[in-house]
């Protein structure tokens, strides 16, 4: 079966379907029927809309949804920057690194002092969250719960969260979602929520996007099923709390700065829902890959789960691929990636296993690597020899394994946190993949060399102005006569 086997079972119920508009009451009756805010809602609790997107965009980018709650989420103190000094997961200006240097990071170290709020840190981004421009990348890294008074949402974009290491128990406004290893999970921009660790500390890679939303990419010829079917994804149920007295707090991530406010009613109040804008989780393990099955390694676009593109066709803010198990048959051909300078931004990232392509042991579990716009980059020296005289029959790759890919048509800088402070970049990177490679160019024995000068009917090299014979320059060595002349 193509699902994942996860070690902790599954503990809530979902619906299912990606961009599919949704329902969901905690109590029967909760939610009106057909008015989305009557005068009086159900059981008096108020109607509160929450936007995605603008009022007036197109039907089909149109998201939206109507909860219904015990008490509005506007009901709380004003906010007040917390933390100034010390929390800024959007560093201004120049100390964004901008280099052209292939980077690869160690594993990233857990971190069981923090909690989900002040485990994120900002490791490379670009563009701008206040003119919803561009993408930030994180690496997060916690070992507590949030407090049970606290919620947290992110004002500057969608999270794209990877989890690599532990157990997620993510409650949201719109009801639990649980994500293990190999699940993804997108949380939209305003969503509150608050994450728990039944399982120890955590770890992994978010990709948060400052302009759109994920969708799934067009097939085109592929058809209308594979890569990710929008039936496995899942939205959660409702589900909420109805404390009216107490101390909470809601904490903000306002262009990348963190605020705070409290309220003396649970932010989890929400009864009922509808509509189009909520998290959602998805299994990898239910991606269905696509692959040559005669010759040639094609664009690992093929891979693509969600992309998030741009106003330019076929050109993404960022686009979610993943490398998972799958089966290599080219008959004649190079099977791992080949090298490759690319106008995209590439961040890679590793859940579990090795990644074919590097297969050196340098790209490990939790670490990642960079290559940015232009950056030459491709199967590292051992993986290039063995590929290239191996057997090629029929061969399933990456079994056990998991890799991602951030891509992004945008140039990608380097914090200060991601270059320098973390003490995990290898400095070796390219020594250990790239520099061992070997020439083998060699031309045989009576092969012809053929050349690049412009030659006569007889064969022989004709009149090159842009050299020079017996010093006298090209001028002085041919008959003007030969020279066009007009009149």
């Amino acid at each position: 079966m193509p699902v994942t086997k996860f070690s902790t079972p599954e503990k809530y119920k979902y619906q299912n379907g990606f961009g599919s508009y949704h329902e969901s009451e905690a109590v029967a009756g909760a939610l009106p029927i057909g008015a989305n805010s009557p005068q009086k809602p159900p059981y008096d609790l108020y109607a509160e809309k929450l936007s995605g997107t603008a009022f007036t965009a197109p039907r089909h980018e149109n998201q939206q949804s109507w909860l219904y709650r015990v008490l509005p989420a506007a009901a709380h103190s004003m906010f007040n920057s917390r933390e100034s000094s010390s929390y800024n997961t959007n560093p201004e200006g120049n100390k964004l690194h901008q280099i052209p240097n292939q980077l690869r990071w160690d594993p990233f170290d857990l971190d069981e002092t923090v909690d989900w709020v002040h485990g994120l840190k900002l490791v490379a981004g670009a563009g701008d969250p206040t003119m919803k421009s561009g993408l930030g990348i994180f690496i997060f890294a916690a070992g507590k719960s949030m407090s049970k008074n606290e919620a947290f949402y992110s004002a500057d974009g969608d999270f794209l969260i990877v989890l690599q290491h532990g157990v997620l128990d993510i409650q949201t406004e719109l009801g639990h979602i649980l994500v293990r290893p190999n699940e993804i999970c997108v949380i939209p921009r305003g969503v509150r929520y608050r994450v728990e660790l039944p399982e120890g500390p955590v770890r992994g890679y978010i990709c948060e996007l400052y302009q759109g939303h994920f969708q799934l990419p067009e097939l085109g010829p592929i058809g209308s099923n594979c890569l990710a079917n929008a039936r496995d994804f899942q939205a959660p149920v409702a589900s909420f709390e109805e404390a009216t007295s107490g101390e909470y707090t809601i904490l903000s991530k306002f262009n990348g700065h963190l605020f705070a406010a409290s309220q003396t009613h649970t932010p989890f109040d929400v009864v009922a829902w509808h509509g189009l804008y909520y998290p959602y989780k998805y299994d990898l393990g239910r991606f269905s890959t696509i692959g040559s099955i005669s010759f040639d390694h094609p664009d690992p676009s093929i891979f693509t789960v969600l992309t998030a593109p741009t106003d330019h066709v076929g050109t993404a803010v960022a686009d979610f691929v993943i490398f998972p198990p799958r089966w290599l048959v080219g008959e004649d051909t190079f099977r791992p990636p080949w090298y490759h300078r690319n106008t995209m931004s590439e961040f890679m990232g590793l859940i579990g296993g090795e990644y074919d392509a590097k297969t050196g042991g340098g790209f490990q579990p939790a670490g990642a690597s960079l290559h940015n716009i232009m950056s030459a980059h491709g199967p590292d020296a051992g993986t290039h020899q063995k590929a290239s005289n191996a057997e090629l029959k029929p061969a399933k790759v990456g079994e056990g394994s998991m890799a991602f890919m951030f891509e992004s048509c945008l140039m990608v800088g380097v914090t200060e946190w991601g270059l320098k402070t973390c003490k995990k970049v290898q400095e070796d990177y390219n020594e250990e993949s790239w520099t061992p490679l070997k020439s083998h160019f060699k031309i045989p024995e009576g092969v012809r060399r053929v050349s690049n000068l412009v030659v006569d009917a007889n064969g022989h090299a004709g009149i090159d102005t842009g050299k020079s014979i017996n010093g006298k320059g090209a001028s002085g060595e041919i008959n003007q006569e030969a020279l066009p002349h007009y009149t």
